[in-house]
Order: C-alpha cells, then structure tokens, then sequence
C-alpha cells in the first residue's frame, strides 16, 4: 500500500506536466451563447459543459493528436482535431442548427390545415359533423373560421369579400366542378360531398400556393382517405332521409360503397315553412371510393359519385297576385382517380384526372330551360426534395370545360380549354425562418397570364410567429357570360397578407390582415357586356381556440371585418356587394359530459346585416337589412360504442332574418316599387339522427374515420 503510495507522488509531477487545458466559447451561428452544449475529447471521459456565457474549460491528460467533440440538442455535432502537447488550446466553436421538418415553423398566412398531419390543427373533420349550426355540411362549418362570411340563405362559401365562385374546392388535388347542389335563389345548398369521406382539410383565405389556380379569393382542398383502419358497415336514420355505407378492406385494397337518401315531404309537414313548396326537396347519391396501395411508396385511389335531385317552389312576385311555379331537377356524376408513386428517396410523382357531368333542367311556368357542364381536369405533378430544407414542385394542368343551356329551342355553348404549368420551391434557412416562392402561368382563349406568389413565415419565439404572403390571381368569367361573349378576359386580384400566430398548451391565436384589389370584374350596363369592373377587399380576422382552460370544454371564437367595394355587374360606382357584410362573429363550444356519454353543442353566428339596393330611394345599395342571428344547439349521445343518436336545432331563438329584397319591374300607382323580402325558408331547422355500424368488435362507429 505505502509502495502504491510512493509511485504515485513521484509519478504525480510527469502526469501534471503532461496535462493539456482546453477552453474556449460555444456559439451559434449568430454569435449568441450556447449553454449547455457538451464538449469532451473522443473515446475519453475528459470534457465539460458550457456555462451561461457559452464558456468552458477542462483537462486532459492525453497526448498527441485527438478528436474534440461538441454536441448539443438541436445542432448538427462539432468535430475538429486537436494536438494536445501539454499547453493550452483555446478553440471557440460555432455550431449549426439541426433542421427538424416536425419543429420547424409553418407559414399560416391565409391557410389554414385541417388534418391529423398538421402540427396546428385549427378544424379536424369531426368538427365539421359536430358543430351544431353546420349540420354535417363542410362549407357550413368552414363559415365559423375566420375569413368567411355567414350567407344565411345561400350555404355557399363566401371569403373575404369575394362571391361564392371565386372560391374553388379540390379533391385529392383536382378541381371539384359545381361542388354545391343545385337549387333556386334564396334557397341555402350543401356541398355534395360527407365530411367522412375526407381525412383532411386544407383551406386558403387568400395567397395560396401556385400549384392551385382559377380562384381569385380562396381554394379549400379536400383529401380522400387513403386506408380505412378497417371493415364496418354503417347505418343511419334521420328526420330528413336516411343512408348506408359499407367498408371492405383486404390487404393492399379498401372499397367504399355507400348511398343515402332524402325526402324532405314528411319533415316540411310538421315543420312550419314560409314559403310554399310546389314539390318537397328529394334525392339521392351512390358513391364508391376505391384505394390500392402497392406498396408504402405508391397508392391508386379513384372516386365516383352519382347524384339526383329535385325540388318545387311556387314563387310570389312583388307588385304581382300572381305567382311562379319553378321546378329544378338536376343530375350530376364526377369520377376522380390520382395516383402517388414515390420514386426513389427524393422524388414524388402525382398525378390525376377528374370529370364532372351538371345537368340542370328547371321549369318556370311553362318555360323550360337547360343548363349542363362539363369538365374535364388533367393533372402530374413531380415534387423533388433534394435537401432536407429545401423541397421543389413543378407541376402541369390541362382544363377543358364545355357549357351549354338552351331555352325551348334556343341554344348557345361554348368549349373552354386552359392549360396551366407551374414552378415551386419551399426554403427552411433554419427552423424559425421559411421561404416560400412560386409561378404559375395560365393560356386561356388567346390570353396568357403569370402569376407570382411568394410566402415569408418567422417564428420569433416558440409559442410567437409573424407570416407574410403576396400573390396573384386570375379566374376565366361566369360560363352565363362566356357563352354570351366568349372572348371576355378573365378577372384579376392581388392579395397581401400579414399573419400573427401565438400557440401554446392547446390554445390557439391567429390575427390576420389582408388587402384585396380586383380589376377586370363584369360590367353589365344596357347593351354592353363588358371587363370595365374594379374594387377592393380589405380587413382583419380574429381567431381564438381554447382546449384547455375549461374542463371537456372546447370552444373557439371568430370576428372578421371585411371593407368590400366594387364597381362591378349593373352598378356605375363602387357599392358594397350583399354578400359580404362588414362584421361577422361566431362562437362555437363543445362539452363533453362523461357520465351521460354525451356531447353538447352550441354554436352562434351573427353579422350586422346585408346591403341591398332600393329602387325607392337615391344612391346604389344604400339600404341594409337588420343583423343577422343564429343561435344553434346539438346534443350527441353514444349509449353504446357503435350507436350514437344526434340532434341539432338551428336558430333556437326563430329569429326572422331576412336577407335582402326584390322589387316589381314598374312602380305602382303611387311611383312606389313594390318590395317582397327574402327571408328563411323556415324559422328553425330540426334533424335528428340515429347512427348504427356493424363491425366485428362492435366498437367501431361512424366518428372512427374522422
């Protein structure tokens, strides 16, 4: 022992002698301290940590050339040789971020995802069947989001200042053609498509991304469900109609079948309408989804619907005792089939074609018109990612659209080709600031347009981030004006976005501001038709999500302002349209009672009234109607796990709305235009649903794909 001892104080002086001091600061690539990161020699126990300053220092005892180590989470590892020969080394390091797609910010100026892959999910599918005033219909839940305006008598999109087509729906990438059923004026639709069939929702309120073109305010992408978890057969029963699906999956295949049916006659008898019904609105829809994955890097999916329906209404006429009988049938097919292969590690190949088939025969009195459309939608698009912060799209389209419509034996049509090409690269710089730039260009009738968009997103701290976007648009004329004169340019917008997002603990808050200008709109004086319109869209939306404050409860809150002018269709100066009032409010809440199984649900929308014009009074649109209310409950009970019973009644309160008014052609007797107003077509709105699947562990039910 004393031997061991004795060594080891002699020895002691040669092994401090040999000793090398290595010291120095960590930074990152800004020249900002890095506590925290780990420095140590190679195959050694020799290192230490930096401190608050980025400072460190420590020992070794290793001689000659060595390998110097630097890792922190979050940075790419440091490495650089040293020689250690018993003196000092000083070596600061600077160490680069490690890119992380899953932590890496998002831009959010005008988007908003809907989906499970999204780290932000502002509105899942489940939300769109469970908010009471949407009654399972995707544009009706999309109207509680920020951006868009409550419509109550239409049922169509409306953003930011914009008509109804100027938003356009995608499926699985392609346009979906007259997404809406059709109906009279005055009369709310639905889109055509169950919330089921979709896993996932992507809706831009402006400045979206050059892959998507022919939408001057918005694009709402759809996508279809790749692989159902499983097989299951469900079943429903509602007030209004009834419906059945079945799901078969094999091992690479899944089919869906399914087909409903609505029958509004017995409903309408017990539910008091304002207006009279010439035949109760009736229908039916078969569907098939079918899906082959041949591999994990390549999957077929193709979609086919088939639609009827058809409705009656006898219309009064202001300043006339006499009223309109007006019939509608309608009959509609789409198909849809995409493909997506992977194609080695770093390229992705999509591809896709649709067609849609709108058939529309309406019967006024004893005048019979016909309105049918066609359109065909071809689609390949390659995405290349050749670094892990840089992914690149090139991408080419082809439309062609033929629309007829004919009165009695007069006929006019038109075929409408365009084809589109663009280009566009995404850049992460590091996890906190992402650029995004695009080009697209479209050839139609003889024009060519080009389009720019370019996107900027900062997150500026991890629960803080700012977005900018900038773009251009361009959108072919209404076919009802085409067919007239069918070399009509289209109409133009330019959007500028700003975009503040703060999340945090299941809470969300999106601020945004946007400005519009339009040109190129339809002028419609007597005798001309022609491009002469122009006007503005401008404002801010408001978006607050809470699912944590309150115990099973999650609730969320919009306000959008919206200043719209335009000089546009029949009017000679800028006038706000009817369809975009400035002030819109919605809250919707969700409750989870455990106990009961059940879910309850209120939703309230509200807007300060819609402009119209009054032939009785001077200017254009200068009246408004009251403010608009609609305050809307549901309750969701599941007794068993494979049965759930819902029921939704809208506008609680029967508040009567009223939308705007038209007027007789002539005044009367005393210089006066007779008014009729446009209100409900009911007061309230009931539905009840009794919703069954047959699976084989009886715990699956209809909520599972949502």
């Amino acid at each position: 022992m004393y031997r061991i001892l004795i060594i080891t104080f002699l020895f002691s002086p040669l092994y401090s002698g040999a000793q090398t001091i290595i010291t120095g600061r960590v930074l990152d690539e800004k020249g900002q301290a890095l506590p925290g990161a780990n420095i140590y020699v190679d195959n050694s126990y020799d290192g230490a940590s930096s401190d608050r300053e980025g400072a460190y220092q420590f020992k070794t005892s290793l001689t000659g050339s060595q390998i110097l180590m630097v890792s922190m989470l979050g940075y790419k590892t440091f490495q650089t040789t040293i020689n250690c020969t018993g003196s000092t080394i000083s070596q600061d390091i600077i160490l680069k971020e490690s890119f992380d797609k899953l932590k890496a910010v998002t831009i959010t100026a005008g988007k908003i995802e809907a989906s499970d892959e999204s780290r932000s999910v502002i509105l899942k599918p489940l939300d769109i069947v469970t908010i009471p005033g949407a009654m399972g219909d995707i544009a009706g839940a999309l109207s509680t989001l920020p951006g868009t305006a409550t419509v109550g008598n239409d049922g169509r999109l409306f953003v930011r200042g914009g008509e109804a087509r100027e938003t356009s729906i995608f499926i699985d990438g392609l346009k979906l053609n007259n997404a809406y059923g059709s109906t009279f004026s005055g009369i709310p639709t639905r889109t055509r498509f169950s919330p089921q069939l979709f896993t996932g929702t992507f809706f831009s309120t402006g400045a979206y991304s050059a892959e998507y073109g022919q939408a001057l305010s918005s694009v709402l992408v759809l996508n279809t469900i790749d692989m159902p978890a499983r097989t299951q057969t469900d079943l429903g029963l509602m007030s209004v109609g009834g419906s059945a699906s079945h799901t078969k999956v094999w091992n690479k295949n899944a089919l869906t079948s399914s087909f409903s049916y609505l029958y509004l006659q017995p409903y309408q008898a017990l539910i008091p309408q304002n207006i009279q019904w010439e035949k109760a609105p009736q229908g039916y829809d078969g569907q098939l989804l079918y899906r082959h994955r041949f591999n994990k890097h390549a999957i077929i999916k193709t979609l086919y619907t088939h639609q009827n329906s058809s409705l009656g209404i006898i219309q009064p006429q202001p300043g006339n005792e006499a009223a309109e009988k007006v019939k509608l049938d309608n009959h509609y097919n789409y198909i849809n089939t995409t493909l997506e292969q992977g194609l080695g590690s770093k390229w992705l190949l999509h591809t896709g074609i649709s067609f849609s088939h709108n058939s529309d025969k309406v019967l006024v009195d004893t005048l019979s018109i016909r309105q049918t459309e066609k359109l065909a939608h071809f689609k390949a698009k390659l995405s290349y990612f050749p670094l892990n912060r840089l992914s690149l799209k090139l991408g080419s389209e082809y439309y062609w659209q033929e629309y007829s419509e004919s009165f009695d034996f007069f006929k006019q049509d038109i075929s409408l080709p365009l084809t589109a090409n663009y280009l566009e690269a995404s850049y992460h710089f590091n996890s906190e600031l992402a650029l995004n730039g695009g080009l697209r260009s479209e050839y139609f009738s003889d024009h060519h347009h080009l389009m720019p968009r370019v996107s900027l997103a900062c997150r500026i701290s991890p629960s803080h981030q700012l977005s900018l976007a900038y773009g251009d648009f361009y959108q072919q004329q209404a076919n009802r004006y085409l067919v007239q004169k069918n070399d009509l340019i289209p109409s133009f917008s330019r959007h500028y976005l700003f975009n503040y997002q703060w999340e945090k603990n299941l809470r969300v808050l999106r601020l945004e501001f946007y400005h519009k200008d339009y040109n190129d709109l339809i002028t419609q004086l007597p005798g001309e038709l022609e491009t002469k319109g122009f006007g503005y869209a401008r404002g801010m939306d408001i978006f607050y999500r809470d699912r944590k404050s309150f115990k099973n409860l999650d609730y969320w809150v919009t306000y959008s302002f919206v200043d719209s002018k335009r000089l546009y269709r029949q009017f000679t100066t800028l006038v706000q349209p009817g369809f975009a009032p400035r002030h819109n409010i919605s809250l919707i809440g969700k409750y989870w009672v455990r106990k009961l199984k059940s879910q309850l649900g209120f939703s309230y929308n509200l807007n300060d009234g819609y402009p119209y014009d009054n032939p009785n009074k001077e200017g254009q649109q200068e009246s408004k109607t009251k403010f608009y209310g609609n305050m809307s409950l549901s309750w969701s009970y599941l007794p068993k796990p494979h049965l759930i019973i819902h029921v939704a009644l809208s506008n609680v309160t029967g508040r009567k709305n009223i939308f705007g008014y038209s007027y007789s052609q002539q005044p009367n007797t005393n210089g006066f235009y007779d008014e009729l107003p446009h209100g409900q077509t009911a007061d309230r709105f009931f539905l009840i649903g009794i919703f069954y699947t047959i699976s084989s562990d009886k715990k699956a039910n209809q909520l599972n794909n949502l």
